[in-house]
């Protein structure tokens, strides 16, 4: 695979935390001890096949691990387009659920733009549990079982991560005997907090992982992110409650607290995660302050690439005019696919940089591509009375070329950044830079 440097000069500060300068100690072993231990509970078996004129769907059961007592079971659905054949890497998607309709699309749209088998892992995490918890409110739970037993096993991105693992294990041993196919390796993604499990399955250096798309997890470097918030909103945002209302949130001042967020921010495995990875996220997403990204971007390791989805919030299904959301996320689909087909079939990914030279209240966005040149490029704007776009309306600014200049507004704040649109073989998919966000001169 050919490899892009992608030098970033967007000028955007953030505060250091003493126990995260670069001399800090090695990242916590917990995760890695909890994945690595040994699990006699794994198992799998194939429980269906089914063809159809779009292709093949395979049906796997899978027994992940036993983690707290309790066992962790799974679907998996492979796709296989038809005229596809098995490929040495695979995308492996990670969810929450069982398999339903949407997914089953999803899963096969994906599969058909990539033309190579795709995953679908279900059941990360294992849920409901302790009294019904699910999502957000059971990862809060586990934190403060951690927090009042210092077990470090009991984080639950460790089980999501291993599930992960797990299911990697499983479609090796299904394609060698479903296919007498050799499958190396993965391109492992996911939203939200699957998108986290993305990140923090590539910082157990696990070998197998080539590649990773986390999808709507814009919050590394989480300390950090706790003042974005407080700075965007006024407030922690509302979508995090269930942190807040454990006292996760403002992060409590003990080591004990201080240690269980060094175990599951991937900021801190941020040397080990070399692997390329493509961000995507959503313009208007409530969980994250629209500049989230800016706390990280830059301490990142490795090929590194973005998408900003315009007026999409955490499902990325862009809204028109008139509010009306799409049925699927299409932005996201096209290039997350892309990506996925550029690491397979070891093609380049088109190359970007960009540079925000702000003067006198004028931002001069440059952007300079490698590889293949894009079919088309568009400037993005929003404005909101303050740093909170979560309502804001994107839109695109037809008269703005690169390198474009973008003017302070004369109140409020203005936001933008820039977008590049390629052809691979067919497949339309955008690219973009990082955002900025300009205040009124005082």
């Amino acid at each position: 695979m050919r490899s892009f440097s992608l030098s970033v000069a967007l000028l955007v500060v953030g505060p250091a935390l003493a126990w995260a300068a670069p001399d800090a100690p090695a990242p916590p072993t917990e995760l890695v001890d909890y994945v690595t231990k040994k699990d006699d509970s794994f198992s799998w078996k194939l429980t269906n096949t089914n063809k159809t004129d779009a292709g093949t769907v395979y049906e796997i059961d899978l027994v992940s691990q036993t983690w707290q007592d309790i066992k962790w079971d799974h679907k998996i659905q492979v796709f296989v387009p038809k005229g596809a054949k098995p490929q040495a890497t695979m995308v492996l998607w990670n969810q929450g659920g069982t398999p339903n309709f949407l997914s089953g699309v999803l899963g096969l749209q994906i599969a058909q733009k990539v033309g190579a088998p795709v995953a679908f892992l279900f059941g990360v995490p294992k849920q409901p549990l302790f009294g019904g918890k699910k999502e957000d409110a059971l990862i809060a739970e586990t934190f403060v079982k951690y927090l009042a037993t210092k077990d470090g096993s009991w984080p639950l991105l460790f089980p999501m991560v291993k599930s992960v693992v797990r299911g990697m294990d499983a479609l090796q041993q299904f394609a060698k005997k479903e296919w007498d196919f050799e499958v190396k390796s993965f391109v492992v993604t996911g939203a939200s907090k699957r998108g986290w499990t993305s990140w923090l399955t590539a910082a157990t250096g696990d070998k197998r992982v080539k590649a990773i798309a986390p999808i709507v997890i814009d919050t590394l470097n989480m300390p950090v992110q706790m003042g974005n918030q407080l700075k965007a909103f006024g407030k922690p945002s509302e979508m995090i409650r269930d942190y807040t209302a454990a006292k996760l949130v403002p992060i409590p001042d003990t080591p004990e607290a201080k240690k269980l967020w060094q175990m599951i921010d991937p900021w801190v495995y941020r040397d080990k995660i070399t692997v390329p990875k493509m961000i995507i996220n959503g313009a208007n997403d409530p969980y994250w302050p629209l500049d989230a990204l800016n706390s990280y971007w830059d301490d990142l390791k490795g090929d590194k690439w973005v998408l900003y989805v315009p007026n999409a919030g955490h499902d990325l299904r862009e809204a028109d005019a008139k509010g009306q959301k799409e049925l699927l996320p299409t932005r996201a689909v096209n290039t997350l696919s892309a990506f996925s087909r550029c690491m397979i079939f070891d093609k380049p990914m088109p190359g970007l940089s960009w540079v925000c030279d702000e003067k006198a209240g004028v931002c001069r966005l440059a952007v300079t591509q490698n590889g293949a040149k894009p079919t088309a490029t568009r400037v993005w704007k929003a404005e909101a009375d303050t740093r909170d776009f979560r309502k804001a309306v994107w839109s695109e600014d037809k008269a703005a070329k690169l390198p474009a200049e973008v003017l302070a507004p004369e109140k409020g704040f203005r936001a933008f950044y820039a977008e590049t649109e390629y052809d691979l073989d067919g497949l339309k998919f955008t690219l973009t830079t990082q955002l900025r966000i300009l205040e009124a001169k005082k």
